[in-house]
């Protein structure tokens, strides 16, 4: 089984819920589809959408919440 990655679009700070009050986009073991929404990265005060460009099972969350990241920079792993 070959593992897959879902990749910052862009550096800034990785936001794995869509508001400190909500539940995160993904938790390992959950669904991915070709699309979805699984984070957001933020650079200067904007919110961009991390969109999975795979489907696949979350295996690892591997950018914490509220971590900065760098483009290309590994997010989630999936299955």
């Amino acid at each position: 089984m070959s593992e897959k990655h879902i990749l910052s679009p862009l550096p800034g700070t990785f936001y794995r819920k869509p508001a400190p009050d909500k539940p995160p986009f993904k938790d390992v073991g959950d669904m991915v589809t070709l699309g979805e929404v699984v984070g957001l990265v933020e650079v200067m005060k904007t919110f961009y959408e991390v969109k999975s460009e795979l489907e696949g099972k979350v295996a690892r969350i591997l950018a914490e919440n509220e971590a900065a990241v760098q483009a290309g920079e590994p997010l989630i792993e999936l299955e």
